[in-house]
């Protein structure tokens, strides 16, 4: 006999998604607070020349030391400032996505849920490469306490990047490698929390969700550190290379070429492996994952509580 298949749950009529612009934006903004620190100690790991520090722990008791611990939020605003509309437009575009993907029915199979974060991560990329690309040059300033006056302010490193190099070859330097990271990260992210929430239902008893539909705060924290943590480790070593192509100034080589196919990625890469071997690709991972428990957590915990809020009225 075939086993029953599950009810079709069709899509509400589709409306502009205010809802998701409004908890997507302050998701980021939760994100970027509880992130920030371990993310300088990420960038600091993977632009520093060999050999700079012995390892993440370095990063953080040097940078705490020699700038202060305000150094750890150097680049918040950056992120802070363009959170709202890159998680707005992320969470908006993965709701579409959905959409798309299966039009008939709200029930998206593993394989839909990653394609739906795939896009959705591919149309971040718009926003997030900008955002990135100044947030990396703000952490890379490494300045004593006395001097943390002399630091230059985002509106100036924003004005310098614009006015030597123009939109094109500076504020969206590293785009087309950005898309290549977001493109895994965000299947890996969306796919690792949606398995999560799945696994937290199914185990937990019946009437411990809030109105059968949200999850209790610690099953979303648990879920989202679980969708962050996936988002890393599927794209990773594209990280380290944005993180280096942004942050530089030199002219990127055009064309295709090499194995990641766009010449610049495959010179980085080839660079990069010639420097610090295999272990250069995942230098800074560690500090990554500790920092995408709380950060993811925060993020998936606030989109949903402020969404279920919202649409409950």
């Amino acid at each position: 006999m075939p086993a029953p298949q599950a009810p079709v749950e069709p899509w509400p009529p589709f409306a502009l998604p205010t809802v998701d612009l409004v908890a997507g934006s302050l998701a980021g903004a939760a994100q970027v607070i509880v992130g920030q620190p371990l993310d300088t100690v990420k960038v600091r790991s993977q632009i520093a020349p060999r050999g700079t520090y012995t390892g993440p722990m370095d990063v953080l008791t040097r940078t705490i030391r020699t700038e202060g611990p305000l150094a750890l939020y150097k680049g918040m605003a950056s992120p802070l400032l363009g959170i709202a509309a890159q998680n707005a437009l992320l969470f908006t575009a993965f709701q579409s996505a959905k959409r798309f993907i299966s039009p008939e029915s709200q029930r998206l199979s593993t394989a839909q849920i990653a394609a739906a974060g795939a896009i959705a991560g591919g149309v971040n990329s718009v926003l997030s490469s900008p955002v990135e690309l100044f947030k990396i040059r703000m952490q890379a300033q490494i300045s004593s306490p006395g001097d943390a006056a002399k630091a230059r302010k985002l509106s100036a490193v924003a004005r310098e990047v614009y006015s030597k190099y123009g939109v094109k070859n500076g504020v969206m330097r590293g785009f087309w490698v950005t898309v290549m990271r977001e493109v895994p990260a965000y299947a890996g992210f969306y796919t690792g929390f949606e398995l999560a929430k799945s696994a937290f239902r199914a185990k937990l008893p019946s009437g411990t969700t809030q109105g059968g539909t949200i999850l209790p705060i610690w099953a979303l924290m648990a879920s989202g550190s679980c969708g962050g943590i996936c988002n890393w480790l599927a794209c990773y070593p594209l990280d380290v290379l944005k993180s280096r192509i942004q942050l530089n100034d030199a002219k990127l080589p055009r064309g295709f070429g090499g194995p990641l196919l766009l010449k610049y990625v495959s010179e980085e890469a080839r660079t990069l492996w010639k420097e610090q071997g295999m272990k250069g690709f995942w230098v800074g991972l560690s500090p990554t994952l500790l920092r995408a428990i709380p950060a993811a957590a925060a993020t998936f915990t606030t989109f949903e509580v402020v969404k279920d809020a919202l649409e409950r009225g």
